[in-house]
């Protein structure tokens, strides 16, 4: 379900559970292979990818929400909001440099997990990001709302977040929610230059996520308010 090889400085999350939906066992997979990566020294820098060239993540699994005893290896339901909201606010501040390569498409649960990355590459020829809560009815979690305001300019954020815009690779990149586009064939080897570049500035590993608390945490220094990480990590106290 979710792979991890390191080469180099360079460890290569993939996720290969077919659209990489969320439910509370794919959430721990992932948890899983961050806490190997946390234990590891030294510079470095994590690539996250998908296996399928379709989907990078087609959001929230959605028939186990909706029939979760009929769906046991999905774990457990009851835990999973703040579990999975946790997980985001853990790869905001994560303690090495985050590339996300982007093969396809990313909705919901797996759009935010693109935009907790430090980087997005993404594939210049198909795929959208879309947080589409508002197509399908659902109210978007404050923590989840700060997410995004933080990550996005403000009107990315608002077409985002209000009117579900479905994103494609040359909008998203005009709209600054990429830094780069590429072709399926060169994203991986785009993703690991950017991955080496990055890598030495985790020196200091202590130094380089102690600075993106300082952004994105309690009391952050964008907007002198609490950050994303802080409220994604603390979901249960911003439930309205």
């Amino acid at each position: 379900m979710i792979k991890l090889e390191k080469r180099e400085s360079i460890y290569f999350l993939t996720m290969d559970a077919d659209e990489n939906r969320w439910n509370t066992t794919f959430v721990r997979e992932i948890a899983d292979v961050l806490d190997e990566v946390e234990n590891d020294e030294g510079p470095g820098a994590l690539i996250t990818s998908s296996a399928n060239p379709k989907f990078f993540s087609n959001g929230l699994d959605l028939d186990w929400i909706q029939s979760h005893e009929s769906r046991p290896n999905g774990g457990d339901r009851e835990v999973f909001g703040e579990e999975f909201m946790y997980l985001m606010g853990r790869m905001i501040t994560f303690q090495i440099p985050t590339v996300c390569a982007i093969n396809g498409h990313a909705f919901g649960a797996g759009f935010m997990f693109a935009l907790s990355h430090d980087v997005r590459i993404m594939r210049e020829d198909r795929g959208f990001l879309c947080a589409n809560e508002m197509q399908l009815g659902l109210p978007i979690p404050r923590p989840e709302l700060a997410l995004f305001k933080h990550k996005l300019p403000a009107n990315t954020f608002f077409e985002t977040v209000q009117l579900s815009k479905r994103w494609t690779g040359s909008g998203a990149f005009n709209a600054g929610i990429v830094q780069k586009l590429s072709s399926l064939e060169e994203l991986p080897e785009l993703a690991r230059k950017k991955a080496e570049e990055l890598a030495p500035l985790a020196n200091n590993r202590k130094n380089f996520g102690r600075q993106k608390e300082m952004l994105f945490g309690e009391n952050a220094a964008i907007n002198c308010n609490h950050g994303p990480a802080y409220m994604l990590k603390n979901s249960k106290d911003f439930k309205s």
